[in-house]
């Protein structure tokens, strides 16, 4: 089969852009539609993409090699020439060669490429269980090959920030069909970019995510610092992140690496029990922190944290039952002393749960660590209806904002969904720049004092803070004589028409 490629208008080929390539992808999900649960589709399809990458870059990387050499073999098959290495008979092309147990020939390619790059590779395509011939058979397996085959995902023709933005559209999709399960990977982007916006990471600047999923806050991070002007150079190496999940962390690695991000540091693991970048003997400290850790997380480590190596309990140690400050204070923890600021997404709840979650919130209010709260609106994340709230921390808050806290009620920007509320560009733009302005702004957004905070027994709770704003329906002196005259009119219509009745009836 030959490779299929986009053409202008002479047939020169232009590569791929977002759309084509974002419904091809999306396709190959169709392909698997019935043998696999829709909320396994990314633990096949994500490694599948990425092979075919790999091996197409490497087909370009060994072309370059062969045309710099003069068509020196052993030249180009220097190691020094490929970004990553692909053993012999490991390439997307043996596998496509394969017409049976091709379950089984995938399953030694991705190990033996993930054994030859150990640095950068190491588990990186999961554990999706390929030679399972029940689900996967050999016919099925072949039309997925073909599938991807048809495509050149090399980065001539398919630059990393297309394929970036197709595999997010592919994170998104996968997130609307596993609907409930969806919200431990994928956060909306324009609250990531909110979130993003406010911390303002620089060139040079280390960003962490604790509970990183498929890595997009990251990636904004590097975005931001892109778009500003900044030498994206500079970010080598300065992100970070620790997910939990197994297939979600290789998914993390993957997309960071389609986005052309080349040194990074994600870590599988239990970030709240074995947490993953230590600086000596304590937690590694960052420039900007930032996650959407999972709501009000159940056996989240409390036996650990009773006597937690790392003082994390710092401000108190959280219920059993809610692990969401147990993710506050390690993200503080995680916080460089001077430059330190993070901002997380966490229920409601948080802002006004008593027992040990309000003196943990009094204990963060008096270090007078809290520099924002700011209220979502509903139904904007996947898996939950309820409004999230965004909290804003800094180690060295301004002048002007130490001993307080601004409270933002942002609960009406939204568009409204038929199945999922939207925060558009314009709503992004409206909260950041009332946080930004740091002032009251009637029905809201409020300053508030310390001492009023303490007056309100520490309770964060917006509306305590910030009243909404009740709109009155105003109208001009003319408008309700007009309005008056209709009403009599109407009156003595009625009036007429009663008398009318009545006397058909021989009353009058």
């Amino acid at each position: 089969m030959s490779k299929k490629h986009l053409t202008n208008g002479n047939g020169a080929s232009v590569g791929l852009d977002i759309a084509s390539l974002s419904g091809h992808l999306w396709e190959s999900a169709n392909i698997l539609r019935g043998a696999v649960d829709a909320a396994d589709f990314k633990t096949y399809i994500f490694p599948l993409l990425f092979f075919k990458r790999i091996s197409d870059v490497f087909d370009e990387e060994y072309a370059a090699a062969m045309e710099k050499s003069g068509g020196d073999e052993e030249f180009a098959g220097f190691p020094e020439n490929y970004r990553f290495q692909v053993p012999e008979g490991c390439h997307w092309k043996d596998v496509r060669a394969r017409s049976e147990n091709i379950g089984h020939a995938l399953q030694k390619a991705m190990r033996c490429i993930e054994q030859a790059n150990p640095e950068t590779l190491h588990g990186i395509f999961g554990d999706a269980q390929w030679t399972n011939k029940e689900r996967l058979p050999d016919p099925l397996l072949k039309d997925l090959i073909e599938h991807f085959s048809s495509l050149d995902m090399g980065n001539v023709r398919c630059r990393a920030d297309v394929l970036g933005q197709a595999y997010e559209y592919l994170i998104k999709k996968f997130a609307d069909l596993a609907n409930k399960k969806a919200g431990e990977f994928y956060t909306p982007r324009p609250v990531v970019s909110l979130m993003v916006r406010i911390l303002s990471p620089e060139a040079g600047e280390t960003v962490y995510d604790p509970a990183c999923g498929t890595g997009g806050m990251l990636l904004e991070a590097l975005h931001h610092v892109k778009e500003r002007g900044g030498d994206e150079n500079l970010m080598l190496g300065k992100l970070y992140g620790q997910e939990k999940n197994l297939t979600t962390s290789a998914i993390a690695r993957m997309n960071l690496f389609l986005h052309g991000a080349e040194d990074f540091h994600i870590a599988r693991g239990d970030t709240l029990r074995n947490p993953a970048f230590y600086s000596g003997d304590s937690l590694a400290a960052f420039d900007c922190v930032i996650a959407n850790p999972p709501f009000s997380l159940e056996k989240w480590g409390e036996d650990v944290w009773i006597n937690d190596p790392y003082g994390r309990n710092f401000a108190g140690l959280p219920p059993a039952s809610t692990g969401d400050f147990a993710w506050v204070q390690h993200m503080i923890k995680s916080m460089a002393l001077k430059s330190g600021r993070m901002a997380v997404v966490l229920p409601h709840g948080v802002l006004f749960r008593m027992s040990r979650e309000g003196a943990i919130r009094r204990a963060l209010l008096e270090m007078d660590l809290l520099d924002a709260v700011i209220g979502l609106g509903q139904n904007i994340f996947y898996g939950t209806g309820l409004a999230p709230c965004i909290l804003v921390f800094r180690h060295r808050k301004k002048e002007e904002r130490r001993g307080r806290v601004l409270f933002i009620d942002a609960s009406k920007e939204y568009k409204t969904g038929r199945a999922q509320n939207e925060l558009l560009p314009e709503h992004v733009e409206n909260i950041h720049r009332l946080y930004e302005e740091y002032r009251d702004v009637e029905g809201l957004c409020r300053v508030a004092e310390l001492a009023e905070i303490r007056e309100s027994d520490f309770n964060l709770n917006i509306p305590r803070y910030v009243e909404p704003l009740i709109e009155e329906e105003t109208v001009t002196l003319e408008e309700a004589v007009a309005g008056l005259k209709e009403s009599l009119a109407a009156a003595y219509a009625a009036e007429d028409r009663l008398k009318e009745l009545l006397t058909m009836e021989g009353m009058l």
